[in-house]
């Protein structure tokens, strides 16, 4: 009997064998036939699956025998379904080209210049939208980024959306940021405020960063790099998602996507909403945001395709910011009560958060896409687009008896006598309505009582009011900075020969910015008098304007200053590409000419024969000034086999100058001195690419000159002016490494090395005027071979992901910033001193970082469940710092210097179901 029962044992168990089988098969990108790593490779019905390597392979071991579906899935591709038949054995279904699943963005990628791997000679690195959803939680959108080389991002006052991001040492305005191709960086000063862009990266399909002069062929402020970011376009497949996002402090977002599917009349739509709100990391920081994305196309015929996008962030959210003359350390900080969170802004008026520093912005942008198939050989792609940015930043203007806000007497004491606490914002008001409030001094008077000597000329309505004016009282104003912004982008894109393209286009582009202040909140007061407009005597203002997420800007009144600052762009670019087996080349030409022109309705007559009269060199409309710019970019990559590869690249960027560049102190007087900036590039990279590891090295140097600042400066004879410093230079090298890969089976190794050494390059001796523009005398500043501040010089992270088991992976992430120099203002540091001790260095620090992230079925849903902890160990660091005090004998650094800690531990969590 023991013997017939182990013979039907062995008979099942080889039954059962015999019924199992291996499938392999390869995954390809359907347009560039590069392998796609990631892929989820599932049998349909089970929870058996694998996911592909580096070279796009993958293996499903134990796979019934029979019929079977196989479903290739990977996001912002279309999913492939594949009837298989298994046989008990290895089944090698070959090669699987999976296709974009969303129309016209392969047509994006092109106009965004995105960089091809061994092909394109650039050092980049590219994070696909997945890996953002997985890691993002609630940290900022340039956070993600800092996994990449030679990138430094730190949140400055910790508000929603107020983080910043430098490459190679470069910071915002010095780094070109593309969405879907199309340049975003403001066109007078060059900086990217990432809280407009605040639901990005719910829409994003993936992020390139690609460090030095890029592959772009525009002639775009490419100096540390470009980050390309493309969203998402109208999806082919049917179907949609929800997601709940919770996280600490307060935070919580919730967010829906629906797509109709490519329908069989040729239209697809996919629409996408979020909200987000929370109190912040740091006290008094409450935010909340919206975002909307909605993508149509429209494929006409095999020919023709268009297709508008359009995506916004309307938003407000609460700041920190922090000044030595505050007397705020960062010991003080450290000492505080609260500690890294403290925030010296906010306070309560009428029992809600009041903060004195407030964001709100709502920068809306469209796009109109045609994409034209002229011929097997030709592609012509157009993009039109426009954005109306609205929005702004308040602050305090006045004082009261003399003392600015900072003063400790407009603050309570809730948390003891050693310490500052809070804003008294409603004794403000109640001063401001000429109630007693006694350690504030003596109590306000009417305008009548604190101005006898007006009665004459503006006696009125507000005589027997309680009124405010920038020496008088406190009032709540925004400093809006609007704009409308329109632009055309045209590629075409044409074969010349097997081996050879031509690229060549167009970009233009008209930008006006709108700047002036407004009364946001009088605070209690009846009105604020002024009288900075020369074309209207003293004026009463009582219209309040909120700062709302969705900014009203009808008849507004306008205080302090009112301008426009006006940019043209005219553009053209060429570039021929070279494509062979093994060798890869390109060589770039761009031109363009950018005009200035400044309107200023404040200090300037509307009357040119009044402006003549009061003897102003000026007029309210400053004179046109054009200035011609480019670029010559070449490179070349060599496949020495399948594994390795070499590169080199070199360019030249002649970059017009910044607004504020061309006109001198805020008034419409023009810079004789301006000219262009200059910026030469060389990189050399290592590739090396095997089925289970990748790795990149890279060598570059950047040199920058002919930077313009203008500085106030005293000089040694007792006389106080204003130096041009037009000659500023520096030099950017270093070296980066990144591997990646599995390194066995179910582990991911991320990692990357970067060492840098910028520095100051040359000193500077220029001449110096009074207000009459005379020349006073001359000033040097010391800064050869000084350090280049307020980013880490050398960076470091491994980063490990673990699968667990089908659909669940884990992941551990260390990283460390050393050399990280003080931000600083060369003169108003002592580099005009000889001797000086350069920059200022800040301690080193490392994070750590934690998460799960689970994909699993719910009948027929597909849901995801994820979790991050950020700086797991709580560690307590100085991300910048804003002064370049060195310590004295018996000081120490954080006892001299202000700025900003970084975020202590922070945690996030989300649920979302596909359907």
């Amino acid at each position: 009997m023991k013997k017939l029962l182990l013979l039907i044992s062995g008979i099942l168990v080889s039954g059962t064998i015999i019924a199992q089988g291996t499938v392999t098969g390869r995954v390809l990108d359907g347009d560039s036939g590069e392998p796609l790593p990631g892929v989820n490779a599932m049998i349909d019905g089970t929870t058996i699956g694998s996911i592909s390597d580096l070279e796009g392979l993958f293996t499903i071991s134990n796979t019934p025998a029979g019929g079977q579906t196989l479903v290739l899935s990977y996001v912002g591709y279309e999913t492939v379904t594949q009837r298989i038949n298994v046989a008990g054995q290895t089944l090698n279904i070959g090669t699987v080209m999976m296709n974009l699943g969303a129309v016209g963005l392969k047509e994006v990628e092109v106009i965004a210049s995105l960089a091809i791997d061994r092909q394109t000679p650039v050092a980049v690195s590219t994070i696909r939208g997945q890996a953002l959803a997985e890691r993002i939680g609630n940290q900022e959108f340039p956070e993600i980024m800092k996994t990449t080389p030679s990138v430094y991002v730190t949140k400055e006052g910790g508000g929603f959306g107020d983080s910043r991001i430098n490459i190679r040492g470069f910071d915002q305005s010095n780094t070109a940021v593309m969405i879907n191709g199309v340049p975003v960086n403001d066109m007078e000063n060059g900086w990217v405020y990432w809280s407009n862009w605040a639901g990005l990266s719910d829409v994003t399909s993936s992020i390139q960063v690609q460090r030095g002069l890029s592959a772009s062929k525009l002639a775009i402020s490419s100096v540390g790099g470009t980050v390309n970011i493309i969203t998402n376009a109208a999806e082919m497949q049917k179907g949609g998602k929800f997601n709940v996002d919770i996280g600490n402090d307060g935070y919580q977002k919730y967010g829906l996507v629906l797509s109709t599917g490519l329908g069989e009349n040729g239209w697809a739509m996919t629409v996408q909403g979020t909200h987000t709100r929370g109190n912040g990391y740091v006290d008094g920081t409450k935010f909340s945001a919206y975002s909307y994305f909605l993508s149509v196309a429209k494929k006409i015929n095999n020919q023709h395709t268009i297709s508008f996008t359009g995506l916004g962030a309307p938003q407000w959210h609460h700041q920190r910011t922090i000044g030595f003359f505050d007397g705020i350390s960062f010991q003080v900080i450290e000492d505080h009560p609260r500690g890294i969170r403290y925030n010296s802004m906010w306070g309560e008026l009428d029992g809600e958060e009041f903060n004195w520093r407030r964001n709100f912005y709502h920068k809306p942008k469209f796009f109109l896409n045609h994409y034209w198939t002229v011929s097997e050989k030709t592609n012509l792609n157009t993009t039109a687009y426009v954005s109306f940015g609205r929005g702004g930043g308040t602050g305090p203007r006045g004082r009261i008896n003399g003392s600015f806000e900072n003063s400790t007497r407009f603050y309570d004491d809730r948390y003891g006598d050693n310490y500052q606490g809070q804003v008294r914002f409603d004794d403000i008001a109640k001063w401001n309505q000429g109630q007693s409030v006694p350690d504030f001094g003596a109590d306000k008077q009417t305008w009548f009582e604190h101005n006898p000597d007006s009665i004459d000329n503006r006696r009125g309505f507000f005589d027997d009011k309680y009124v405010s004016d920038a020496n008088y009282g406190f009032i709540y104003r925004a400093s809006m900075n609007s704009h409308n912004w329109y632009g055309i982008l045209s590629t075409l894109e044409h074969e010349l020969s097997s081996k050879f393209n031509l690229i060549a286009g167009f970009d233009g582009r008209y930008y006006k910015g709108i700047h002036y202040r407004r009364v946001t909140d009088l605070l209690g007061s009846a009105a604020y008098f002024e009288n900075d407009d020369i074309n209207m005597a003293g004026t009463f203002f009582n219209q309040e304007k909120p700062a709302t997420a969705i900014v009203e800007m009808t008849n507004d009144q306008q205080i302090d200053y009112f301008n426009d600052g006006i940019v043209g762009w005219l553009g053209l670019f060429a570039q021929l590409e070279y494509v062979a087996d093994k060798l890869s080349a390109h060589l770039t030409l761009s031109g363009s000419n950018q005009s200035y022109k400044r309107v200023d309705y404040f200090n300037y007559y509307y009357s040119d024969e009044l402006s003549e009269a009061a003897g102003l060199d000026e007029r309210m409309e400053s004179s046109t000034e054009s200035q011609l710019g480019g670029n010559i970019k070449a490179g070349v990559n060599y496949n020495i086999n399948s594994k390795h590869n070499v590169y080199f690249n070199t360019g030249y960027y002649g970059r017009q100058p910044l607004f504020d560049a061309v006109f001198l102190n805020f008034v419409n007087k023009v810079n004789p001195d301006y000219k262009n900036e200059k910026v030469f590039g060389l990189e050399l990279g290592y590739g090396f690419r095997s089925r289970y590891l990748n790795a990149n090295l890279n060598l570059y140097q950047t040199t920058w000159t002919d930077r313009f600042r203008q500085e106030g400066v005293d000089l040694t004879s007792g006389e106080e002016g204003t130096a041009n410093l037009s000659g500023i230079g520096q030099k950017h090298q270093g070296i980066e490494i990144e591997v990646f890969g599995e390194i066995f089976k179910g582990m991911r190794l991320d990692a990357m090395v970067s060492l840098g050494n910028w520095v100051y390059s040359d000193d500077i001796t220029t001449a110096v005027f009074d207000d009459d523009q005379n020349n006073i005398g001359s000033y040097t500043l010391y800064l050869n071979n000084v350090k280049v501040g307020d980013a880490a010089q050398t960076t470091a992270r491994l980063g490990l992901t673990y699968t667990l088991l089908r659909g669940l992976r884990i992941y551990g992430s260390y990283y460390y910033a050393d050399q990280l120099y003080a931000s600083f203002s060369p003169v108003d540091t002592g580099f005009a001193v000889e001797d000086n001790l350069g920059a200022l260095e800040l301690p080193s620090y490392s994070l750590i970082d934690l998460g799960a992230f689970y994909n699993f079925k719910l009948g027929s849903l597909d849901m995801t469940a994820r979790v991050n902890v950020n700086n797991v160990s709580n560690t307590k660091y100085i991300a910048e710092s804003e002064s370049n005090n060195h310590p004295e004998s018996g000081e120490t650094l954080k006892e001299v210097n202000f700025g900003y800690y970084g975020f202590g531990t922070t945690w996030n969590a989300g649920l979302g179901i596909r359907f």
